[in-house]
Parts: structure tokens; sequence; C-alpha cells
């Protein structure tokens, strides 16, 4: 799922808040009363949070490649 696919209301989380409602669709999902109708659009749910965090993980990423080459480029001087 490319970012632009991920809902608005997703993409406005922080990371901690995308990760509290995985925990809490996950423990929705495990207990013993989940319908399954309901478990669909939990599941849903869930992978678009998954895709928002690795967006957000993947640019973390960017950034401190960028802030180590310029350390490295800055140690040679």
């Amino acid at each position: 799922m490319k970012n632009e696919n991920i809902p608005g209301d997703v993409k406005s989380k922080s990371l901690k808040e995308a990760r509290d409602e995985i925990d809490d669709i996950l423990n929705k999902l495990e207990s013993k009363d989940a319908d399954l109708a309901g478990s669909i659009d939990d599941y849903k749910r869930l992978i678009q949070l998954n895709n928002h965090i690795d967006v957000l993980f993947k640019k973390k990423v960017k950034e401190i490649s960028s802030t180590t080459a310029k350390i490295k480029k800055n140690d040679k001087k």
C-alpha cells in the first residue's frame, strides 16, 4: 500500500498513537468475543496503520542516513 492510499486520519497519527491503536485492535482481535465482520474491518485498519508506521520509519532512516553522511563528510575535512 502506497502512502497516498493511507487515509488522512491514519496519516495524521504519531508513531505512538498508531502503535497504541494497533495494540487496541490486536487486543480486540485476540478476544474470544470478536465477530468476523468487525474483525475484517479491524484487520484492514491494522494494515493501514502498519503501512503508516512503515512510512514513518523510512522517513526517519533517510534523516539518519543524511545526518550520518554529513557527519562523515565533516570528519574527513
